[in-house]
């Protein structure tokens, strides 16, 4: 995400109290602009395609999905910050990557510092590429890449690639039994890789097609993939309609 001189933020909260509490005191602070607020998940998914926010200020729980299934329907996701009135989740809130979690009801200070790490993350230089090269040229399967993690490297043909992971601001990759991590985005790798062969399931996945052997229906219309190696991969609801769009004859 390239840094703006503001962040772009939208307020995800059913009640409406605690949105306008949120534009009070986001009022003072300079470094944001709220560009529009949500009430519910389907209302937010539709402003995050509408007004592109840098930042989402989200609450756990509501009416109709939470969220959690708001961030599942994404693919391409905001920094986010939890802001909500329930503790128990916090573990799972970075599991998914967000920036900070805020317990209601938010105090100014705790608000700053949350703001303060989005700001450091969206202002980080992009990293290299996969290959050491600045290009964001296709990559096919045929292609080989370079790929260093600490101090071991592999030179690696993506058709060996089996399956990209998110972890964190990384990416892990499986191949031949190895699973080394480079500094790359799941949403960078995806706009490089061939959309014929390498398919987005998530926000934590992208699988090599030629690897999966089985693909069996799910919860709430969800697809679950099975690789060579049994490894198996949850499809979002969106992209398990995605992939039965894309692979019907």
């Amino acid at each position: 995400m390239a840094p703006r001189s503001l962040l772009r933020t939208l307020i995800v909260d059913d009640e409406r109290l605690a949105r306008r509490e949120l534009r009070r005191l986001l009022e003072p602070r300079g470094a944001v602009t709220v560009v529009g607020a949500a009430a519910t998940a389907e209302e937010a998914e539709a402003a995050i395609h509408e007004d592109d926010p840098d930042l989402l200020l989200l609450d756990v729980q509501m009416p109709g999905g939470g969220g959690f299934d708001l961030l599942e329907r994404l693919d391409a996701v905001p920094h986010v910050v939890f802001v909500t009135a329930y503790d128990e989740y916090a573990i799972r809130a970075f599991e998914v990557n967000a920036l900070d979690y805020l317990v209601k009801p938010v105090e100014p200070k705790r608000l700053a510092e949350a703001i303060g790490t989005v700001r450091e993350r969206a202002a980080e230089p992009v990293p290299e590429a996969v290959g050491g090269e600045a290009s964001r040229a296709s990559l096919t399967a045929d292609d080989q890449v370079f790929v260093k993690d600490g101090e071991q490297c592999w030179f690696v043909q993506l058709a060996d690639v089996r399956l990209f992971e998110t972890a964190g601001n990384y990416t892990r990759l499986y191949f031949d039994g190895e699973e080394p991590l480079i500094h790359r985005s799941l949403n960078y790798l995806e706009e490089r890789l061939d959309p014929d062969r390498f398919f987005r399931a998530s926000r934590q996945h992208i699988f090599n097609l030629r690897w999966v052997e089985d693909v069996t229906p799910g919860a709430k219309d969800k697809l679950k993939a099975t690789l060579g190696d049994g490894t198996e991969v949850e499809l979002s609801r969106r992209r398990s309609r995605a992939f039965r769009e894309q692979l019907r004859l």
